[in-house]
């Protein structure tokens, strides 16, 4: 067996493996969410389309996306592979009376938080990715190169309250997830110190909190605009 065999079977290096694919898709969050952010743009979806048909043609993009694809398959199975060697490891009883007093609610509850997240990327994936890709969209012309419409993909979706409704209460199990991943990512990279800690801790919750929040803004703003 190699060492990075050895490595990523062991529970430390399965950590390891987690903080690097999250701290990887928050990267990935962030360069998303200033995107999206064009849906804002009182411009007939233009600058959104042109930013979808960049995102979709751009070599150097289409291998981050790649890699975007394995870091989320990677996270999802290393976590469930924790998730089981925990529930293993320590007995039931002792982890029931001492969970809420050694650890927040967030971590006790990543696992949930994550299956949730995970139905709403399939959602998500489904309802836009798809589209894009391989969905019967109509074309618009701008300056005489045609783009595909996904704006009007967007706009169509987000007519609908239950759908609007279904993305903000996901932004807000996201929001929860992020507030104890951003930090645990640098715990498990071994960067702990009392004077850095603090301000990793406080970063990730502005993070846990921005980037939810301007995620769920979009589809609200695209229901009371329209």
């Amino acid at each position: 067996m190699s060492w990075v065999s050895k490595t990523f079977n062991s529970t430390l290096g399965r950590k390891l493996l987690m903080a690097l694919t999250g701290l990887f898709l928050v990267i990935f969050l962030i360069g998303h969410v200033t995107g999206n952010m064009l849906l804002f743009k009182d411009d007939g979806g233009q600058a959104f389309n042109e930013y979808a048909k960049f995102m979709t043609t751009n070599q150097f993009i289409q291998v981050l996306s790649i890699l975007t694809y394995v870091s989320v398959l990677a996270h999802v199975v290393v976590s469930i592979l924790l998730t089981i060697r925990n529930k293993s490891a320590r007995p039931v009883g002792y982890a029931e009376r001492n969970a809420s007093s050694n650890s927040s609610w967030s971590s006790r509850n990543m696992g949930i938080l994550g299956t949730i997240i995970l139905v709403f990327l399939a959602v998500h994936l489904q309802g836009f990715w798809y589209e894009m890709h391989w969905g019967d969209l109509p074309y618009v012309n701008y300056d005489g190169e045609e783009y595909k419409d996904l704006y009007s993909i967007v706009v169509f979706a987000f007519q609908e309250l239950w759908i609007v409704l279904f993305y903000v209460i996901s932004m807000v199990f996201l929001a929860f997830h992020l507030a104890h991943g951003f930090a645990s990512a640098f715990q498990s990279l071994g960067i702990r110190h009392s004077k850095y800690t603090p301000a990793i801790k406080t970063l990730g919750l502005i993070f846990s909190i921005v980037v939810p929040a301007l995620f769920a803004a979009m589809p609200i703003y695209i229901y009371f605009s329209n």
